[in-house]
């Protein structure tokens, strides 16, 4: 049994997300989960729909949890811990959630003795399929940690990161599931080029790239090796293999990760 409180500053989507998935888990009490949300009515509406306690003001919730997730915007997080520093307990583990500010960045408003963790996760998080970074400043304890990943496994897979690496988590995993879907989109619409109606195109394509995701999983293959026994030789497949290739179809991916990891870089604070 989690006996620690968890606390949430911002009521929105990835806090209910999040919330709803503590409370069907039968380790932790809904009472030891604590929201505050400055808009009252949804303070009040997620206190109600999942049981759990919500608290007056920031500073009350921020007195009595253990653990602290901020789940509000990166363009004021900064502020909002600033203005809780003063309240939390000695121990308290403050958990982000926001991109692009880094551990230095919330230590300069939270002290440099809290201890932090930056979560990175991916929007299939939504469907408890997402894959989630940990990445936990120095006085953070190992166990403390667990604890995260504990928590955070609920949603999908979890990894422990060093800060240098999440812009690369951010281009491979939290922006990649916009590329899978382009590629998906486009797969259906070659489908309905052949002939295909469209609805049957995407049932085609989604459950080709999951089971083809699924099958590195299982049979822990390299991809390239995978590709290789679809390859027939003189066949359908290394036929449109070629023409990806021509295509640059690999290169693009590359490219398309690259600029994104930049572009990432240039947002953090």
């Amino acid at each position: 049994m989690l006996e620690k409180k968890i606390g949430f500053i911002g009521g929105g989507n990835m806090a209910k997300t999040i919330i709803s998935a503590l409370v069907k888990n039968s380790n932790i009490i809904p009472t030891n989960i604590w929201v505050y949300d400055r808009k009252l009515d949804t303070n009040k509406k997620i206190s109600q729909q999942y049981g759990i306690t919500a608290a007056e003001t920031a500073n009350s919730l921020a007195s009595e949890v253990d653990i602290l997730l901020g789940t509000v915007k990166p363009n004021i997080i900064l502020n909002v811990f600033k203005n809780l520093s003063n309240n939390l307990k000695k121990n308290t583990l403050i958990v982000s959630i926001a991109p692009g500010v880094t551990l230095k960045a919330l230590a300069s408003v939270l002290g440099k003795k809290c201890k932090i963790i930056r979560i990175m996760p991916n929007i299939p998080l939504l469907i408890n399929q997402g894959m989630i970074s940990v990445t936990p400043n120095k006085m953070v304890e190992k166990k403390e940690v667990n604890e995260i990943i504990e928590i955070f496994e609920k949603f999908g897979k979890t990894e422990i990161v060093s800060e240098d690496l999440i812009h690369t988590v951010v281009g491979i995993s939290a922006s990649a599931p916009a590329y899978v879907f382009m590629f998906i989109e486009a797969m259906a619409d070659a489908a309905v080029l052949g002939g295909m109606p469209r609805d049957q195109a995407y049932r085609f394509a989604v459950q080709t790239v999951q089971g083809s995701a699924q099958m590195i999983v299982e049979t822990g293959k390299h991809p390239g090796e995978l590709k290789d026994i679809v390859c027939s030789p003189a066949g359908t497949t290394i036929t449109a293999v070629k023409v990806l290739e021509e295509q640059g179809f690999r290169a693009a991916v590359i490219k398309a990760i690259q600029q994104c990891i930049a572009k990432s870089e240039t947002l953090t604070q």
